[in-house]
């Protein structure tokens, strides 16, 4: 299963980080490595990962992501999970991880948004 990361940086610094494809465990430790060296590079940024175009979750994978995205956040605000499909949150609920613990931005990514954005990266993890 593979899974990309595109990251993208607005003009006010704040990151972007649109994951496709399928999260399993072999794909989430890259992952992970990205996402840590992103938020230590960027201590003031807002990152939010974009999770429109995420078609599965394995739940060998979802623990690691969550352990992540928890051990990362630490501004209570940094990282920020947006457009999480509805049976998605109901995975992240088993785990414990809810809306109480990282904000859920229900906004909708349309092509004048993604304008506005610069300095795009993409990574590929696959097993």
């Amino acid at each position: 299963m593979t899974m990309q990361a595109r990251v993208r940086t607005d003009s006010t610094g704040n990151i972007t980080v649109h994951i496709e494809g399928g999260m399993d465990y072999e794909n989430i430790i890259p992952l992970k490595q990205e996402l840590a060296t992103i938020t230590s590079s960027h201590p003031t940024s807002t990152i939010t990962l974009d999770l429109t175009a995420l078609n599965f979750v394995g739940s060998s994978g979802i623990g690691v992501f969550v352990d992540t995205i928890r051990s990362l956040n630490k501004r209570r605000d940094q990282v920020r999970l947006s457009n999480v499909a509805p049976e998605f949150i109901k995975v992240f609920k088993l785990y414990n991880f809810n809306a109480m613990e990282i904000l859920i931005n229900e906004f909708e990514t349309d092509e004048t948004e993604l304008s506005k954005f610069y300095g795009q990266k993409k990574r590929t993890f696959q097993n």
